[in-house]
């Protein structure tokens, strides 16, 4: 049995058990949506997390956090799909009830800003990205520290983003930085730190330093 054909079991389960609004039913189709995802199945993702959030609007309100959380999945998803003013506008949604439901600091609202710049950056408003990210790694930094799993994507999309601007010194030796850590912190076979070699080595390929 597939992982997915699994899950789709699991939430029929539950839809006939607990019914199509309980928090479990919902937790589940965000589930199947993320595997369907990463099978490139973004069409039927974006169905589920279409309807979960609907859902969460409906039960919760708009400002709940886990609305806020269905709504970033829906984001992602949109964006993927080559939507990027519409993910733009929901992520730029997120970030106006952000403060209100997880705090200025929390790090799901730092995630949205790092996740509306990266929506920034593929528009190819750097500018207004490396703003952004800028904003989120301080923060990031000072409240979850340097080693932090999110800090160091912050870093990383930071490092992409002053690369693409023409910042390539400065660009090459934050990403140089987010490898020496993630070795460190996570040793040379983990998947991130594999990730985050690769997107230096590209760099080094293309300006040797």
């Amino acid at each position: 049995m597939s992982d997915i054909t699994e899950r789709e079991e699991g939430l029929a389960a539950l839809r006939r058990s607990l019914g199509d609004e309980h928090p479990d039913t919902l937790a589940a189709m965000l589930d199947l949506a993320e595997a369907l995802w990463a099978e490139g199945r973004l069409s039927a993702a974006r169905a589920l997390e279409e309807q979960v959030v609907a859902t969460r609007r409906r039960l919760m309100g708009e400002g709940h956090g886990d609305t806020l959380k269905a709504l970033g999945k829906l984001a992602t998803t949109i964006g993927a799909q080559g939507d990027l003013a519409e993910a733009r506008r929901l992520q730029e949604h997120i970030l106006a009830h952000a403060a209100d439901a997880w705090g200025e600091d929390g790090r799901d609202t730092l995630r949205a800003l790092n996740n509306l710049a990266g929506t920034l950056a593929a528009q190819g408003d750097l500018l207004a990205a490396r703003e952004l990210l800028e904003t989120a790694l301080t923060q990031m930094c000072e409240v979850f520290g340097e080693e932090d799993d999110d800090s160091l994507a912050a870093m990383s999309n930071l490092a992409a983003v002053l690369w693409q601007g023409g910042e390539r010194d400065e660009g090459y030796w934050l990403q140089r930085q987010v490898v020496d850590t993630q070795r460190r912190v996570r040793g040379d076979g983990d998947r991130e730190a594999r990730a985050a070699l690769a997107a230096l080595e590209t760099m080094q390929k293309e300006s040797p330093f």
